[in-house]
């Protein structure tokens, strides 16, 4: 097992929270019994001198036997003293026998009228009481001075086995943590491990590997998570394998007109000047398409990186209408397509950029003429409370419903040969919908085959005119 892994600074950091709260909580229930039970026995040794001090007029022999019998059927222990600090009777503490002396302190503080509360040790029998000493007078006369003890070595053994059930408890509860901790951190650990199999599986290569996303939660999430990137990172490598083959395929067409006919013009391979200028023509047909190709892929480029720079500003759609037609009207004559444009009153403008606008209508409005033949083609601009929609509509072959969803798409052909046959990239429609979409609009197509095909582009009016 690693120590970095994640199964152990789980186990860690749970450990070390049972300990924080096993530790203190473990102190305060040792003091509070301990608390609890010396001041029980402190009240009851202090409440039987004070009553023995007040009981006792003078030291004669008769009383002090009585003392002591006294003590001897209590849980007590009596020691007196004269006034000099002399022992005269004890029940039974080794340490102070009768003749003996207290200290000469403690002397001094019966004489003061001073109460004396102590825990005393026995060095003789080892054993530990609590005590309270207390002056005796006679007709507020210093005679002597009681001390009332109490053993308190059963308190002892009671407090240290109370220590060690709290021991052994914290013990049973660190290794009940770490059983826990086990468990939880390798169900936590055990998808995450798989998910990191499947990942490097997935950065090998291997894009179809899937991890089994099993609950519901933040892990399920990421399981789902590194799922769709796989398909994400699957699509990626075949748009681009397509793309590339695409891109081989848009560009060998134009090169091998370019090296055929460049050959038939080294070699003198033509029967006239009017044959050879058909072949420069042809070269600077197939140059031009090579050049536009590039530059439409530089550009749809930049726009899915985000690096291509807008100029918002407040357009007028009638005036970009009106200049799209105008460079678009030689094509539409050309063909002999009428081209019809209707437009609501006091149109408001929109935030968009006005040369990218004139591009898109541009785009759309040549597609529609490519693919039209003897029809016409008709743009209308329709104002609603918040919003503006171009509508640009022909009359031309349509398109099949099950290519409407992928016509968006880089090189996409609905039929293989019908891009070399009406000309044009098949990066057109590609850039008109990132342009729109950059500018905050929408775009959607409808087409019927044999009918026509109709772009409807919807976009937010300018704040400042919405209604």
């Amino acid at each position: 097992m690693k120590w970095n892994s994640i199964v152990v600074k789980l186990g860690t950091s749970i450990l070390l929270l049972v300990l924080a709260i096993l530790f203190p909580l473990g102190f305060v229930v040792n003091q509070l019994f301990s608390e609890f039970y010396f001041n029980k026995v402190q009240e009851q040794v202090d409440e039987a001198s004070d009553r023995y001090a007040n009981s006792i007029n003078s030291l004669d022999e008769q009383q002090l036997e009585m003392f002591e019998l006294l003590a001897s059927v209590t849980e007590q222990e009596i020691v007196i003293v004269d006034e000099q600090g002399t022992v005269v009777a004890n029940s039974g503490i080794p340490s102070l026998p009768k003749g003996g002396s207290i200290r000469s302190d403690e002397l001094d503080e019966l004489e003061k009228k001073l109460v004396i509360q102590s825990e005393y040790y026995d060095d003789i029998d080892n054993s530990r009481y609590l005590r309270t000493g207390k002056p005796i007078y006679s007709e507020s006369q210093l005679i002597g001075g009681i001390f009332v003890l109490a053993s308190v070595e059963d308190l002892y053994q009671s407090l240290g086995l109370i220590k060690r059930s709290i021991t052994l408890a914290g013990i049973g509860a660190v290794f009940l943590a770490l059983g826990f901790t086990y468990i939880l951190s390798r169900k936590l650990s055990n998808p995450l491990l798989e998910m990191e199999k499947a990942t490097r599986k997935i950065a090998t290569g291997d894009l179809n590997t899937r991890v089994s996303s099993g609950s519901n939660d933040e892990i399920g999430s990421l399981a789902t998570a590194v799922n769709d990137l796989a398909v994400e990172l699957h699509r990626y490598r075949s748009n681009r394998r397509e793309f590339l083959a695409n891109i081989s395929h848009e560009l060998q067409t134009p090169i091998t007109y370019l090296e055929g006919y460049a050959n038939a013009l080294e070699n003198n391979l033509y029967q006239s000047e009017e044959e050879k200028k058909q072949y420069l023509q042809i070269i600077q047909l197939e140059a031009s398409r090579m050049s536009k190709l590039v530059r439409d892929l530089f550009e749809l480029a930049k726009m899915e990186e985000g690096k291509i720079a807008l100029v918002f500003e407040e357009v007028d759609l009638v005036e970009v209408v009106e200049n799209a037609l105008l460079k678009t009207r030689m094509k539409a004559q050309a063909k002999e397509i009428q081209v019809e444009f209707n437009q609501s009153y006091d149109l408001p403008s929109i935030d968009a950029d006005g040369v990218r606008m004139e591009q898109v209508l541009i785009n759309l409005i040549e597609n529609a003429i490519r693919y039209t033949e003897n029809g016409q083609v008709k743009i209308q601009l329709t104002s609603f409370s918040d919003t503006i929609k171009v509508m640009v509509e022909d009359t031309g072959i349509g398109i099949p419903p099950e290519h409407i969803p992928f016509l968006f798409e880089r090189f996409y052909r609905v039929e293989k040969s019908r891009s070399r046959e009406f000309g044009g990239t098949g990066l057109g429609l590609a850039i008109v919908k990132q342009l729109v979409e950059l500018q905050g609009g929408t775009i959607t197509v409808n087409s019927k085959v044999g009918k026509g095909t109709c772009f409807e582009l919807e976009f937010p009016v300018a704040k400042g005119e919405a209604l």
